[in-house]
């Protein structure tokens, strides 16, 4: 696969090439899926309650991202890593905020950020952008939104809500994100959103429309245990298979059946 860049995504949306993202918090993940062209990693704040066990993402911290998104970069170079900006810390002032998004790419070898939110987050957006950070911007069903609801809700459901929603796009585009997640919006408003907006768009719940679409690694592996939403589509269901791999063991351990002799490493006696 040949370098990701933001020049490159906005190729890919004019020849109509449709764009992967996944989430990945570890190294070995993030090289597994660069092996199968992935072309954008989201270290997303969604590792509070994947990873960390966090009730939700309120509690994930800056170096919570920075740890995982070092990680990320160690097993990937050439897909494109992205960086959740977390609770807070691009909310406070645009001081703090460019600070958070420079150690990000700085320190966390991410090569873009990602802040959630439309009018309220566009002149954060605009200070990364002035300071050279790239940014990929969420409408729809922000982790906010979802925090407010406490489920997925769909988004833009009413004429009112649309066009807001896309309002909020306008925005985001003439603030410099370099792309956009559309999440839990009809797909029709997806379709014009990405028709009349020049960057990217990567759909999470959003329908065929978009640029690209992205899933949690978890939910597209079948890791998780908690109920998925209705736009997941589960490409594996390894939690069973984990489980059963870890219960034979303790299983061998137990009736002493491992290790085997093929396990073993055993030296040559010299002759008498």
């Amino acid at each position: 696969m040949e370098k990701i860049t933001v020049s490159k995504l906005l190729q890919m949306k004019h020849k109509g090439e449709k764009i992967a993202m996944l989430t990945a918090y570890d190294c070995r993940t993030a090289r597994l899926l660069e092996e199968a062209e992935v072309e954008i990693i989201l270290i997303a704040a969604s590792l509070g309650a994947s990873v960390l066990g966090y009730e939700n993402s309120v509690r994930v911290t800056v170096q919570d991202i920075l740890h995982h998104a070092q990680a990320v970069a160690r097993g990937a170079s050439k897909a494109l890593a992205v960086a959740d900006m977390p609770f807070l810390s691009c909310e406070i002032d645009r001081k703090t905020a460019v600070r958070n998004a420079g150690l990000l790419i700085k320190e966390g070898g991410a090569q873009a950020v990602k802040v959630e939110g439309g009018l309220a987050a566009a002149s954060i957006i605009k200070e990364l952008v002035k300071a050279g950070i790239p940014v990929m911007g969420h409408v729809g069903l922000t982790p906010g939104a979802l925090r407010r609801f406490g489920a997925y809700k769909l988004q833009g459901a009413t004429e009112e809500e649309a066009g807001k929603i896309l309002t909020e796009a306008k925005i985001l585009e003439g603030s410099g994100v370099f792309a956009m997640i559309l999440e839990c919006i009809p797909s029709d408003l997806a379709r014009e959103i990405t028709r009349k907006i020049s960057v990217p768009t990567i759909g999470i719940g959003a329908g065929p429309h978009c640029d690209g679409q992205s899933l949690d690694i978890d939910d597209l592996l079948g890791l998780g245990d908690e109920p998925k939403p209705k736009f997941v589509k589960q490409y594996a269901n390894l939690r069973p298979q984990m489980a059963a791999a870890v219960r034979a063991f303790r299983h061998d351990v137990r009736e002493g059946l491992f290790p085997a002799p093929e396990q073993e490493y055993n030296v040559k006696k010299a002759a008498a």
